[in-house]
């Protein structure tokens, strides 16, 4: 009888914890009404598309905004970044990659977004996301023994830069002529985790970058005037295959065949 109850109380505790990780799998997405979804053919392709999506209230349908546009990311593909849910959640397979400092990859994942960049005095007319203007001091920290990895700051306000290495943010080009930090590799920082990923503008069609997610300028610009934090807009970026495993149980929109 004794045995009999234990194994009744394991099944109910299994049955429990199942329940509750159901559950946990939708608290990301239950206040959020903006989605971006970005997908790539496999964990090693550059290209792929991005798609917007908004719901009314934080239970309603997904609605696809406008039309996929394209987007390169890493330019040796995507690889597990440390986000707002743990990649176990994601399904994510032990022969998976996982975002190193360094790799050439951009994080897949679920990421919150930060502030909106870029190099004019005022950001966007319409725009609601807080905004800093880059000047030649502003720089996001790489080097991961640093204080103040993974993070954008003004040199001018750092008494002692304890940084050997950092991304000069107002560059001669205009890949940051408009961006948006994402918040990948913050809740808390890992060391060599992977740093200063953003949305930004693309060099040309295929071209990877060193871990972020670029597009066309005007579609930066889109997704900017788009952006309200009031509806919590998040970032979920993976290959085709993992997005559509794990879709239904996450809460995420329905892609379109192809997309």
């Amino acid at each position: 009888m004794r045995l009999r109850f234990r194994l009744s109380w394991v099944a109910i505790c299994a049955v429990g914890m199942l329940c509750c990780l159901s559950a946990r799998a939708h608290d990301v997405a239950d206040g959020v009404r903006q989605i971006v979804v970005v997908t790539t053919a496999d964990w090693n392709s550059v290209s792929g598309t991005l798609q917007r999506f908004e719901r009314v209230g934080s239970h309603g349908k997904w609605t696809a905004l406008g039309q996929t546009f394209p987007i390169v990311v890493g330019k040796t593909g995507l690889a597990w970044g440390d986000g707002l849910i743990t990649t176990g959640r994601l399904g994510a397979g032990a022969g998976d990659p996982v975002k190193q400092e360094g790799d050439g990859k951009a994080p897949a994942g679920v990421f919150s977004l930060g502030t909106a960049f870029g190099y004019e005095p005022q950001l966007l007319a319409g725009s609601r996301m807080a905004y800093m203007r880059l000047t030649p001091s502003v720089e996001c920290v790489d080097d991961a023994k640093s204080h103040y990895y993974n993070r954008i700051v003004d040199r001018r306000d750092i008494s002692a830069p304890d940084w050997s290495s950092s991304e000069h943010m107002r560059r001669d080009d205009e890949l940051y002529h408009w961006g948006v930090y994402v918040d990948h590799n913050v809740h808390p920082t890992r060391p060599s985790g992977g740093s200063c990923i953003f949305l930004h503008i693309w060099r040309a069609a295929g071209q990877g970058t060193v871990g972020c997610t670029a597009m066309p300028k005007e579609d930066i610009q889109q997704l900017i005037e788009w952006f309200d934090p009031a509806k919590s807009p998040l970032l979920v970026q993976m290959p085709r295959g993992q997005y559509d495993r794990v879709r239904q149980r996450m809460g995420w929109p329905t892609l379109a065949a192809g997309k």
